[in-house]
């Protein structure tokens, strides 16, 4: 008799079955990473605190507090810095709202070209785009000039006004409504439809769907992306700097430099910025984001945009052309400046001559070239350094099984929080204690000093402060791999170094690429870290000479807005390729 015996086919398990061992190796990578994340991101802001806190005795005081309030001026600029970022997120907000609404919901031609204009604002740092605003809205500028031939006006129009502020607030609000632009669309994108179509059953009206439905379910991307605006522009130093506009806290944090051994004053205000910023950030992750996950799922059917057509897509297509058209203006301005023989862009509408000549002398004039070759090199190492971290904690967090994952997650997200200004002081104020103060280190970690070397703490800082780039990028790589191919790998006795690096490295390699490129380029258009911690012309990265070539006169500003047009050029690049890879999950890595 022939007897059959059947088997249940092996398969893999969805998780993998490493023996206990891995699970207590699992945790100690894990916390060895968060220790890592103490050294260099937790030990920089208790030096801030400690600065802000302690007496000269090295008592707990709150006489620093007290005395930054205490002062009109320092309070005018705390008032100053949140009237600023206020207004840049409320204009901000009202910008990106409409526009995401409309390019999440309906398709018309030409959108796809159009959604990467209205992105456009993000290949410029603010700072710099304040030398294109100057020479388009200034008393003798471009505008002024075209009112003037048209006759409109008679006199010029201070369109700048009160001080620069309200220039100000408009730059800053055109270069990052981009922000929460690309998270709305990520929100919208992830609403049920069935839930509005349910609405819309019982006879709601469009507004009543709007705010009844659409908007709770928004509100945590809303609150994410508006969370990074308001700290960007409430701790924005470069574009105050570039528009003289000096009664602002983090400008009052870089004069504070010069008395830094001898006044604590500098330390409470940053200590004071550095908490308003934390709690915007929990409020944003834990608030308003929990209650948002709540709210919502993701839908379960694909919403199909609703085309149009006739005067309907021409409208549609106008609003995109209108506010990334306002939002290019300072880079317009930017390149006209660029091209423009010296003293040949005044009181007209446009250069009365031209020239590529500050185009090779940005990259040619001895404090430009030393600030590229500068910025490279710090750029590069920072970016091997987070991809290096960045693949380690990403794994850790998808993939591991050690205990204490949110605290890991919660550390590597907060640069995104902490503002660069933080950093920055906060690493001046390690590189004046032991052990980096003392005989070995100094001529290697001096800052302040005659003979200042701030190459370690930039590339610390850039790394720290772009590793989030890398870890979310990382992660959307995992998320979207297979666990079992790991599993297999480990299940044929290969160690984790080589499944890592045969296995998981290749299936992530696309998506590590595109979170360096943004770690790189930013880290090479990087303003507080580069400003505060640069203080020899030898030193400076690229945004540092911008901002010293911008102050001279002469020829200065034609070639800061060379050098400008250069790094526009660079970050279009980086920001095409990333999008590329990561699609609209490019919003998630500018989220609190």
């Amino acid at each position: 008799m022939l007897v059959l015996t059947l088997t249940a086919p092996r398969t893999l398990p969805r998780r993998a079955t490493f023996p206990p061992v891995s699970v207590r190796r699992d945790t100690f990578v894990l916390w060895s990473l968060v220790g890592l994340l103490a050294v260099t991101l937790l030990w920089p802001i208790w030096m801030v605190l400690r600065g802000a806190f302690q007496d000269g005795a090295g008592d707990f005081t709150l006489a620093h507090l007290q005395d930054v309030f205490r002062d009109p001026l320092l309070v005018q600029g705390f008032g100053n810095s949140f009237r600023i970022a206020a207004c840049t997120t409320i204009l901000a907000t009202l910008l990106a709202f409409p526009l995401a609404t409309v390019g999440a919901r309906y398709a018309f031609k030409g959108k796809t070209l159009l959604n990467a204009f209205v992105l456009a604002p993000l290949i410029l740092p603010p700072f710099v785009g304040a030398i294109g605003l100057r020479q388009v809205l200034g008393r003798m500028g471009a505008l002024n000039a075209l009112l003037q031939d048209i006759g409109l006006t008679s006199e010029p129009i201070d369109f700048l006004g009160d001080g620069g502020f309200w220039s100000i607030v408009a730059i800053q609000s055109f270069s990052l409504y981009p922000i929460i632009y690309l998270n709305l669309v990520a929100a919208l994108s992830n609403i049920d439809p069935a839930l509005e179509e349910a609405a819309r059953g019982v006879g709601a009206g469009a507004f009543t769907r709007w705010r009844r439905v659409t908007l709770p379910m928004v509100r945590g991307g809303l609150f994410a992306g508006a969370t990074i605006v308001f700290i960007w522009s409430f701790t924005e130093l470069g574009t105050p700097l570039m528009f003289e506009y000096r009664v602002v806290t983090p400008v009052q944090v870089f004069d504070g430099l010069k008395e830094l051994e001898t006044s604590r004053q500098p330390y409470a205000l940053t200590a004071i910025m550095l908490a308003i910023a934390v709690s915007l950030y929990l409020a944003s992750k834990y608030i308003f984001g929990r209650s948002a996950g709540t709210q919502s799922t993701k839908a379960s059917i694909r919403r199909e945009e609703r085309p149009l057509v006739g005067w309907q897509g021409i409208a549609a297509a106008g609003l995109f052309v209108l506010v990334g058209g306002l939002a290019c203006t300072p880079h317009l301005g930017v390149i006209l400046s660029s091209l423009a023989v010296q003293g040949e862009w005044y009181g007209t509408v446009l250069p009365q001559a031209w020239t590529g000549h500050h185009f090779t002398e940005a990259v040619s004039h001895p404090l430009s070239a030393g600030a590229i070759r500068n910025s490279l090199v710090l750029s590069l190492l920072a970016v091997v350094l987070s991809m290096a971290v960045g693949l380690v904690i990403a794994r850790s967090l998808v993939r591991g099984r050690g205990w204490g994952k949110p605290v890991l997650d919660g550390l590597v997200m907060l640069p995104l929080a902490v503002p660069g200004i933080v950093m920055a002081f906060g690493m001046i104020a390690l590189s004046m204690t032991w052990p980096f103060n003392s005989g070995t280190l100094k001529p290697y970690t001096d800052i302040l000093g005659a003979t200042p070397n701030p190459f370690p703490f930039l590339v610390l800082a850039y790394a720290v402060r772009r590793l989030p780039y890398v870890v979310r990028a990382a992660v959307a790589g995992l998320e979207q791999t297979p666990a079992e191919l790991e599993e297999a790998g480990a299940m044929c006795g290969a160690k984790r170094s080589m499944v890592t690096r045969r296995i998981v490295f290749p299936l992530v390699a696309a998506n590590l690429v595109a979170g360096a490129l943004l770690a790189f380029s930013f880290a090479m258009l990087e303003v507080s870290d580069s400003i505060l911690l640069a203080q020899r012309e030898s030193d400076y990265p690229v945004t540092k000479a911008i901002y010293a070539l911008a102050e001279r006169l002469g020829d200065g500003q034609a070639i800061a807005s060379a050098l400008g047009v250069w790094a526009m050029a660079l970050l279009a690049a980086t920001l095409l390729g990333a999008s590329l890879v990561l699609g609209k999950r490019l919003g998630a890595v500018f989220r609190a």
